[in-house]
Order: C-alpha cells, then structure tokens, then sequence
C-alpha cells in the first residue's frame, strides 16, 4: 500500500483504515491561548481573609475515618505490671523503716522508696522509685513527703532502702 506523502495523520489513518481518532494539531494559536492573562497580578479577595498556610495545609491532611482508632490501639498494647503482695515479715519491716523516718525526719535522711502506682486506665499499673530525702511522714494522709514535694501512699510502698539503715 503506498501513502500520500504530506498528508495529515487523518488522510493516513483513512487511508489504512484505521480508527476516525480526532487528531489535535498544535497550532501558533493553541500554545498562546492564555498570553493574556498569564503576568496579570494574582487576585486577593475584598471579602475573605487570606488562609494562612497551616490552615491549606490541613484541608489536604489524611483523613483519619477512625478517630481515636490509634489511640485505642496503643492503649489495648501498653503494658502494666500486677501489683505483688507482701508477706507478713516484710510489713513488719517496713513499718519499723516508716517509724524510723518519722522519728528522724527533721534530720533530712536521703532513702530510696519503690511504691506501686496504679494504672487509671486498665487493671495493673507500675512500680515507681523515687530516691531524696525525706521531709515528714504524713500520718494524716498516710504519705511519706518527699523533700521534692513528692508524696508516697505509705499503702502502696514495696520498698525502703538507704545507706541509714546499714547503720540501724
């Protein structure tokens, strides 16, 4: 089959009998169509305030379908420990510890107190240690005050250690 030569894609395609596809030729006039309004100024609004760049930014955020779904999630996979409980002899020694500090609280002793803390959210909770010196055992609040204004549920105290009672 011999083709024109010079002719358009059109008279080609007919000619082969090929698709009837329309065929868009750039022409001058096509690729100057917006040379008109191409350097005019950029339009700020009169009545709307300009949006400030967080603000555009949000509107093309993912969307989360599930608010919350995360946190929950993180939640459901945060760990607690069980609280253990004491046996007799240990009570014992802690009340004579928690006497001790009363007794010679004004003396500031530096002790290392291990308490359990639960947790508001699920069952269980942590074991905290807090180590400084002691400011007054609270018998009205049942708390051990910390010098750092840090109080200690005496209920809640597993542990009292400190160089002061090696010496004891």
């Amino acid at each position: 089959m011999n083709l024109q030569e010079g002719a358009t894609a059109r008279e080609r395609n007919s000619q082969i009998g090929g698709h009837k596809a329309q065929v868009i030729v750039m022409t001058h006039d096509y690729e100057h169509r917006y040379d008109d309004i191409i350097n005019l100024p950029h339009h700020v609004s009169a009545k709307h305030p300009r949006m400030s760049v967080a603000d555009r930014a949000a509107q093309f955020s993912a969307f989360a379908a599930l608010t919350g779904y995360g946190d929950e999630v993180r939640e459901a996979a945060r760990l607690t420990d069980t609280q253990t409980d004491i046996d007799e002899e240990v009570k014992a020694e802690l009340n004579r510890k928690l006497r001790f500090l009363a007794e010679h609280s004004a003396d500031r002793l530096n002790v290392t107190i291990t308490y359990f803390l639960p947790d508001e959210k699920k069952s269980g909770g942590e074991y905290i240690t807090v180590t400084g010196s002691v400011k007054r055992v609270d018998e009205y609040k049942q708390a051990v005050i910390m010098a750092d204004k840090t109080a200690v549920p005496i209920d809640r105290i597993t542990g009292i250690d400190g160089e002061i009672f090696n010496e004891v």
